[in-house]
Formats: C-alpha cells, structure tokens, sequence
C-alpha cells in the first residue's frame, strides 16, 4: 500500500510543479486568487471529486470531495500572495513586477502539494477498494482575512475525522507548538474639515483621535500579559498638512495564546478607541474583519507524518540548487541565522549553522510552546486532529514574507519540496484511514488537549468575508 499513490505523484511531478509555478506567476492576494483557485479545482474535478464553489461566501472557497463511507480525512491547499514583495527567482532583490505581490509563504506550493496529496490518495484507495472519503478545501486569504474561519463557521468540516496540511517551510518536521489567537480590526474616525491654519478651531481630526488612540494602546502594553501583541498601521491618515482630515483608518492585530486572553485585551482596546472618539469630537465605527483561534497540536498525527517522512526519503538536491541556496543565504547576516535557530529551539542547532537547506527529518518538537503568529489552522484544529508540517524550501534562517522566499518558491527546490509534500500526505492520510486505532488515538489526544472546552465562532454575526476591501487591495497591487 501508498505505492499507487506515490507513484501518480511521480508519474505527474512534472505537471504539479507546472501549476505551481503559474499560481507563483499569478500571485493573487486574499479572497481574489481567481485564477489560482480555479487551476487547482478544475484539476481535482477532472480527477473525479465532486466540488462545491464559492462556499462560505468567498468566491475562490471551495471543497473538492470523492469516496463513500469510512473516514473522512481532510486535506488543506492555500494559494494567496502577499503584497509589495515581487520578486525574481534570482538570488538578489529583483522585483518581477514592482509593487506587485509575490509567493513570500509559498502557498503556490501549499496549494499544490495538497491537491496531489488528495488525488494520489484517492486512487490509491480506488486501487485498494478501500471505503473512506477524501475531502479537499480549497482555502483562500490565510494571510489577511482568515478563509478558513468562514468555512469553519459554515460547518465545512464538521463531518471531518481529521486534517492534514503542509506549509513550505526551511526543515522537515511537524511542530506541536500552538499559536496566538489574534482580532483583526479596522478602527474608522470621522471628523470634519477645516483650513488648519485659518480655521484650525472648526475642525475635528480623525487622525488626531487615531494617534491618541495608538497612544493609549501603546500605554496600555505594559498592563497586558507577556506572551501578548499588538501591532497596527495607520491605512489613511489624510491628504495634505493644511487640511484637517475629515477621516482617518487604523488597522490592529490584537493577539494572546488562549481567546480567554485576548477577549478581554480587545474590550480594553475598544474603551480607548471609544475614549479617543470623545476627547477629538470625532465620531468611531469599529469594523472587525477577521477573528481566529489557537493551534491545538496532535502528537499522534504529527508522529504519523514524521514516520511517513522517513518512509518517502527527503528530497536530493543538485549542485546548482545548493549553489543558489548558497547566494540566497549570503544576503542576511549570520548572526540572523544563529538567532532564529535559538528562537524556534531547534536541537543541536549548531550543526546547521552551515545549513541552508535540511535535508534530515525531525522528530515533532515544540510541545508546550506558543508561536508568537496566528494562523487560521488554529479553528480547524479545534474541530478535528490537525497537522500543518513544513518540508524544507526556504533557505534555514531567512525571513518568511520575503523576496528570499519568493525566489525559492519559484525555483526547482519548490517542486521538490511538494512531491516530498504531497506523497507525506498521501502516506500520512492512508495511515490515519486503514489504522483504525491510530485515528481512535488522534481523537482522543483532541479532546484531552480541548479539556471540556468547545469551540465558540470568534466571529460576530453581522461579519462576511471582507470581499471589498480585499477588491480595493487586489486592483491596487495590479496597478
């Protein structure tokens, strides 16, 4: 068994790394990957799997089912850019297009290697005659606007027994660290115009109740608990110094480990946006764009892939690759390197300080420990055993969201690093479906690490997916 579904994978690498490279070339932002979602459902439709479009309220959401009866496992693809980092695959910043968005978290690939994981794993249990149902969701906008929220909300995957998803990273393992529960909120002031030289008297700042709300949160960090962030841009501030601005938009991230934890650090930054509101004369709405939970990791999972991993073998790289991998590196400091492997607590990390790309495969590491991001996995994770793995495809020690990244995920690397991908989820889902006790364990690993706790929707009823204001966002980074 696995071999059928390895060997489609093999069979069809050079096609998946060809629609990998075109949702590279495309690099769609959130919620308007039009056409990145539209190659990667057509793929799974032509292969037999039932699909279901434009679900959740987000037109490139979708879930891609095939199989009856037995298990369901789920299979997780992304595939939204980021903004203003374009790049070349080219070992020196190089844009491909200024100003536009690039791969910098490799969701090109992400998106792939889950599509291939899914199909590869239904012919193989075609070929077994093997009852169980593979369901694939197609998940847009992880990187600004939380899909995955919706379709959670949206009870998507409530008959899911569990859920795998691979994310490029630079090593192969699956972490069992959680992450922070985050808000995303845009705060709007309203205020009125004046001259502010001649007038300044008649007019209310908008950006004057911004600044003095950033102050007040700023303030407020000391009061809140360590393993706590907030972070904020201003979006529009005004138009020129002899104007008093009529309106002005901030944009938060309010994030803590637990969502008991960040409740109520968000009411508090709510009374100092209403107290700058009051002490301007402005007027405040508060637009709450996206809410998610924490990671609950699986140990049981996260062993399976690990041990399905080793049974693939991690890619061979050729000296032209490592070559480049080498240039890569050179353009950060060393000592940024050092700090990062500190960080992320990789054992015996001095043996990969002259690493660039891993090719060994670790042990599930980070258990007890919360990363300081947030990503939208956390809700489905508290629905069902969840495992997001890595496999090796950024250069060790550069930065995510970077046109390092970008350049490695458009390379021959990336490909490589999908069909490892993809056959691990392959291998790890036909585990989960013909070892009954192995799923028996998953679950209950869940519902101990859920201690009594059920999962409440982060969103308010009056949220939809943000499709106008990721519209505005989309048609400017195509300027």
């Amino acid at each position: 068994m696995k071999q059928t579904a390895w060997k489609w994978i093999d069979d069809n690498s050079k096609n998946l790394a060809k629609m990998s490279d075109k949702i590279w070339g495309y690099a769609e932002l959130g919620l308007w990957e039009t056409k990145s979602s539209k190659l990667i459902s057509d793929e799974l439709e032509k292969h037999g799997f039932k699909l279901l479009h434009g679900v959740a309220g987000m037109p490139t959401a979708f879930v891609a089912e095939w199989g009856k009866g037995g298990p369901c496992i789920g299979v997780q693809g992304e595939f939204d850019a980021l903004p203003l980092i374009s790049q070349k695959v080219k070992t020196e910043k190089d844009p491909l297009k200024p100003g536009h968005a690039g791969h910098g978290c490799g969701h090109n690939v992400h998106g792939v290697s889950g599509m291939a994981g899914a199909i590869a794993l239904r012919y193989e249990l075609e070929s077994e005659k093997i009852k169980a149902r593979v369901k694939f969701f197609g998940t847009p906008a992880e990187e600004n606007y939380a899909g995955k929220v919706f379709m959670v909300n949206d009870g998507l995957y409530d008959d899911v027994d569990a859920c795998l998803s691979h994310h490029p990273s630079s090593a192969n393992t699956a972490r069992l660290s959680s992450s922070t529960a985050v808000n995303g909120v845009k705060f709007h002031y309203y205020g009125k115009t004046s001259h502010a030289a001649g007038n300044p008297e008649q007019g209310r700042s908008a950006l004057d109740a911004i600044e003095l709300m950033n102050i007040g949160v700023n303030y407020l960090r000391e009061h809140i608990i360590q393993d706590a962030r907030v972070h904020y841009i201003i979006e529009a501030g005004g138009g020129q110094p002899n104007v008093v601005p009529d309106y002005a938009r901030s944009w938060y991230y309010i994030r803590a480990p637990e969502r008991d934890q960040l409740d109520p650090i968000y009411k508090r930054i709510l009374k100092i946006a209403e107290g700058a509101a009051l002490m301007t004369e402005t007027t405040l709405k508060v637009e709450f764009i996206d809410g998610l939970y924490n990671i609950i990791p699986n140990k049981v999972v996260a062993e399976t892939v690990v041990k399905n991993m080793r049974e693939v073998g991690t890619p061979k790289y050729t000296k032209k690759e490592l070559e480049f991998a080498a240039e890569i590196a050179k353009s950060f400091p060393k000592e940024q390197k050092i700090d990062m492997l500190r960080k992320i607590k990789l054992p015996n990390y001095e043996k990969y300080m002259d690493v660039n790309l891993p090719t060994d495969v670790l042990d599930p590491m980070g258990e007890g420990e919360i990363m300081a991001g947030s990503s939208d996995v956390g809700d489905v994770s508290w629905k069902c055993p969840t495992v997001e793995f890595g496999t090796t495809l950024n250069v060790l020690g550069a930065p995510g969201h970077s046109w390092q990244f970008v350049a490695m995920s458009g390379s021959t690397v990336a490909h490589k690093s999908l069909v490892f991908a993809a056959k691990t989820i392959a291998g790890t889902a036909l585990d989960l479906i013909t070892q009954s006790k192995l799923l028996t364990e998953a679950k209950k690993e869940h519902a101990d690490r859920l201690k009594g706790r059920t999962y409440k929707t982060p969103i308010p009823e009056d949220c939809v997916p943000p499709l106008e204001i990721a519209k505005v966002a989309a048609m400017k980074a195509q300027e």
